[in-house]
């Protein structure tokens, strides 16, 4: 069995893809799997939200939040296998590649609380209120998480529209780029 290796991103690194990564990325299937599973899972996370909110102001519905949570863990799941993936077939890693290295990381803290809620509920150990609050937890990491994979994507567009040169300065954005666990 070989180690994991875990490496940080070089700070003098400026371009988020090689060409070759870059390639990789584009022919992909797993790009826009990501590309579909991400609005996907933000959709479950809002419904989901709205749902533990409804409950700690009214006391109503706590099923139906429990549930909207587990649906929003899967999908959490769902797209940290499948961004695992893309990862691999991109950078040759599973996780923790140069570029996705801080984002990775903090999935990772997301992917935890996310499956301590999932322990809690299915074993009793928090009452309504404490699983409400772990899942609230949960969720600004998810947030935060959402927020640098956006940056990243960003940072892609503006990569791309950098190589292409003057003509696409511009940076339209109407390549998928950069969308991981």
């Amino acid at each position: 069995m070989t180690a994991m290796r875990i490496s940080k991103p070089s700070a003098s690194s400026r371009a988020l893809y090689t060409p070759d990564e870059r390639r990789r990325r584009d022919e992909s299937v797993w790009t826009l799997v990501q590309g579909i599973l991400a609005p996907v899972q933000f959709l479950v996370f809002l419904v989901s939200l709205g749902l533990i909110l409804r409950f700690l102001a009214t006391g109503q519905g706590l099923f139906a939040a429990q549930i909207s949570i587990v649906v929003k863990t899967l999908t959490l799941y769902a797209i940290m296998i499948t961004g695992s993936i893309w990862e691999k077939k991109v950078f040759d890693r599973y996780l923790f590649a140069g570029p996705f290295f801080w984002e990775d990381v903090f999935s990772i803290l997301v992917l935890a609380l996310h499956t301590a809620y999932l322990v809690a509920l299915f074993t009793g150990a928090l009452t309504a209120d404490q699983l409400m609050a772990l899942a609230l937890a949960a969720y600004v990491t998810y947030v935060i998480n959402a927020g640098q994979f956006l940056w990243k994507l960003r940072l892609a567009r503006l990569d791309q529209a950098g190589s292409a040169g003057p003509a696409g300065a511009l940076g339209d954005g109407s390549s998928l780029s950069g969308s991981a666990s």
